[in-house]
């Protein structure tokens, strides 16, 4: 017991990434399906901000949650993708301590700013659709910024809490983290430390986080689907629950996938897998193509911005 009880973190420098354990043939079709959904992570996110930078139409409170939520997704997806398709080809899957320590802090940083983003999201609704009158008033400029920045103030405070927890456990008993990324829980499983602690200071900080913005959430919609109802026209009831329902589907596949993995039992390794694909590329993925395909504006945007290319591309043609 002695050398097990006295041994600490520093003597471990990297750890092992298994991924996914499947056979050679699944391996190339995981790669390529990893490849594909991280460009249109790449391409979405990116061209979302692009649109909503250039359009001055789009200078309003909800696309600047929106460009603040694709800076998000794409970064957290940009810390894990990268590394786990590399690890597809590579016989050496390992990631050094402080390149583990680092993805696990800016990956805990960006999916708890996301949760409180999207609470900000449906506060910004619901002032929208229940007090359109003092919409510019309420949701000031000012206060966007405060709110944006408190997300990410909130995310940062969690992150150095769950990343000082989990990398000051000792690391003696395996390096094998059974996971396609540095998470809590497969770090704990690993640890020869007494995780009881480290377990209900994870739990308490996954309900402070889910629960109170789950709840802003679910409050701000029963107050919109109430406001909405009351409208006469059948076209404003269709225009207000189409932008309402894209931001419900990213909520659901967010937090359905993180309530999954950080309130349930971890029974089944290769099922949390699945779960952490969902809030790592899937949703992220989703949400550019959810809100410009449901949304007027941003096609309209995005219809200008080509037309704004292809004029440039053949003046260019043109001189030359």
């Amino acid at each position: 017991m002695g050398d097990r009880e006295t041994s600490n973190h520093s003597e471990v420098t990297d750890f092992i990434l298994v991924g996914f354990r499947v056979g050679p043939e699944l391996q190339i079709l995981l790669f390529l399906l990893f490849l594909l959904v991280y460009a249109m992570v790449l391409l979405g996110n990116i061209g979302m901000m692009a649109i909503i930078l250039t359009d001055p139409r789009l200078n309003t409170p909800m696309y600047f949650f929106l460009g603040n939520l694709s800076f998000i997704d794409l970064f957290y997806s940009t810390v894990i993708a990268p590394k786990a398709l590399i690890n597809f080809w590579s016989e050496n899957k390992s990631i050094s301590f402080a390149g583990c320590l680092t993805q696990h802090f800016l990956y805990a940083l960006f999916i708890v700013t996301e949760g409180f983003l999207l609470s900000a999201m449906a506060y910004d609704r619901f002032n929208a659709i229940c007090n359109p009158l003092l919409y510019s008033v309420q949701m000031s400029t000012r206060l966007c910024m405060q709110l944006v920045a408190g997300s990410y103030f909130c995310g940062c405070i969690t992150s150095v809490l769950q990343t000082s927890i989990t990398f000051t456990l000792s690391y003696c008993a395996s390096r094998t983290i059974d996971h396609f990324y540095c998470d809590t829980r497969p770090l704990q499983r690993i640890s020869c430390s007494d995780v009881f602690l480290n377990k209900m200071v994870s739990f308490s900080l996954a309900c402070i986080i889910i629960f109170p913005t789950i709840m802003i959430i679910v409050v701000s919609y029963m107050y919109i689907v109430s406001a909405v109802l009351k409208i006469n026209s059948t076209e404003g009831r269709k225009k207000a629950f189409s932008t309402c329902t894209s931001h419900l589907i990213v909520v659901s596949v967010l937090y359905g996938a993180v309530f999954f993995m950080y309130l349930t039992p971890n029974r089944f390794p290769e099922l949390s897998k699945v779960a952490s694909l969902c809030y790592t590329l899937v949703t992220p993925m989703l949400n550019p193509l959810i809100y410009s395909l449901r949304n007027k504006d941003v096609k309209d945007a995005l219809r200008m911005l080509l037309k704004k290319r292809i004029l440039i591309f053949n003046s260019f043609l043109s001189v030359a």
